[in-house]
């Protein structure tokens, strides 16, 4: 007998599960996302990926600010599903509503929890260097990603791996890992256990601040936080460009070992391979975007630069 779900979810990562779980033989009933946001250079209204989905697919679609509204608890509770999953849904959800459905609420977090609770978890492990993350299915509780776990998947971080890529892979293996934990519920077979109590790693929200490059930074810190804010928000610094400053990202570099002879500064372009001086040792941009243009190579980034003359502004 296949299950009623409530889906709650909003970007790309869940639209993943939501995806799979539509082509199973359980029911999703209904969904519940973020409302549309102001997005692009025109600031138009855009529906998250998990609403357009939702839509296309004829699912009688939700989009409350919050719970805080005694109509929209109401509206969750006349549903009457069997579980409700969330993925990435980015609201907090008070008890009355994790308590309504019959198995209560299912969530996919990208970490091998308890390290990396919180909103960041893909981009902080790669900043943090950690080899490797995971995914788990985890019963909700009114904490912050504390309830018990029930299943879970390990998975690699490939050296110089960036967060983008490893986002894309741990959508489409936790849209597997949903499958399987929905087909064990459905059998009364999913089993939890208690987090550890220890190794407890909160995934702050990125600030507009971190994305920018501090050049005091070591080459290999950089590296980890480029690859960590790649694709976005991108990790960026300004650079003079005929006179006027210019936001520029940072998606890919590799890190240079400097000579100890070598005596460079901070932000300090070193060749015309564009190495630039860090803390410690130096970094070479392969993937670059200047603000409002598209990505490019390093090499078509410099052309027509007069390279004798290159300084990267602190």
């Amino acid at each position: 007998m296949s299950l009623r779900i409530i889906f709650m979810g909003t970007p790309d990562f869940a639209a993943a599960s939501l995806s799979e779980i539509i082509k199973s033989e359980h029911d999703v009933i209904a969904v519940y996302s973020q409302p549309a946001r102001p997005a692009g250079r025109n600031k138009k209204l855009q529906k998250s990926a998990v609403q357009q989905l939702a839509e296309q697919s004829n699912i009688k679609t939700f989009t409350p600010l919050n719970f805080k509204q005694s109509e929209d608890i109401k509206q969750f509770i006349a549903l009457k599903a069997d579980v409700a999953i969330i993925v990435a849904y980015g609201l907090l959800l008070p008890k009355i509503i994790l308590d309504a459905p019959k198995y209560g609420c299912l969530n996919l977090h990208g970490s091998l929890l308890p390290r990396w609770r919180g909103a960041a978890p893909i981009q902080r492990a790669i900043m943090a260097d950690d080899k490797k993350t995971g995914l788990m299915v985890m019963q909700m509780d009114e904490g912050l990603d504390t309830g018990p776990v029930a299943l879970s998947k390990v998975i690699k971080i490939k050296k110089n791996m960036l967060a983008g890529v490893l986002h894309d892979e741990m959508k489409i293996a936790g849209a597997k890992l949903l499958i399987k934990a929905l087909n064990r519920l459905e059998k009364n077979e999913l089993e939890f256990s208690e987090q550890s109590k220890g190794g407890i790693i909160y995934a702050k929200k990125i600030k507009k601040s971190e994305s920018k490059i501090n050049w005091q930074l070591s080459a290999k810190q950089i590296i980890n936080n480029i690859r960590g804010l790649s694709p976005f928000p991108g990790a960026w610094f300004e650079f003079d460009i005929k006179g006027k400053p210019v936001r520029v990202k940072i998606l890919s570099a590799i890190k240079v070992k400097l000579p100890k002879d070598i005596k460079s500064k901070p932000g300090e372009v070193l060749d015309d391979n564009f190495t630039i001086a860090c803390g410690k040792n130096a970094i070479r941009p392969i993937l670059l975007q200047r603000a409002g243009k598209g990505v490019m190579g390093v090499d078509e980034f410099l052309r027509g630069m007069d390279k004798s003359n290159l300084l990267v502004l602190k």
